[in-house]
């Protein structure tokens, strides 16, 4: 394995928290196992490990961006990263708010109905 797949790994496995990283990497590898390749390396590795911003911060512009997009298993992943990451419920709403007056509203309401699917599971 290479040094940013190694680097990927640990940091989504922080991130997605220890006991689902190998549900994660399976989910993708599933999809296509060069796809997982790129994901832990490029995303894990060389993104979300660089320095300047904070994990929640990324977080944050992620969901802005996703949400944006109308990406809803990224979003969904996304969202369960931000709170681990640090980011209060109340600072995804507004972030949720940038996506409604840059995006639409739509785009929010559908990130917010995802988020709300998130904090449920969470509860469980």
């Amino acid at each position: 394995m290479n040094d940013d797949y190694e680097k990927g790994y640990k940091q989504f496995a922080e991130m997605v928290g220890a006991d689902n990283i190998e549900s994660l990497v399976s989910r993708f590898r599933s999809v296509c196992p060069d796809f997982e390749k790129e994901v832990i390396t490029v995303l894990g590795g060389r993104i979300w490990t660089r320095g300047t911003i904070d994990l929640k911060t990324r977080s944050l512009c992620s969901i802005c961006v996703l949400a944006a997009l109308g990406r809803s298993n990224a979003l969904k992943l996304n969202f369960q990263m931000a709170l681990r990451n640090g980011a209060e419920v109340q600072e995804i709403f507004e972030a949720i708010f940038q996506v409604a007056a840059y995006a639409g509203f739509a785009a929010a309401w559908d990130a917010l109905e995802k988020l709300a699917e998130v904090l449920d599971d969470e509860k469980r």
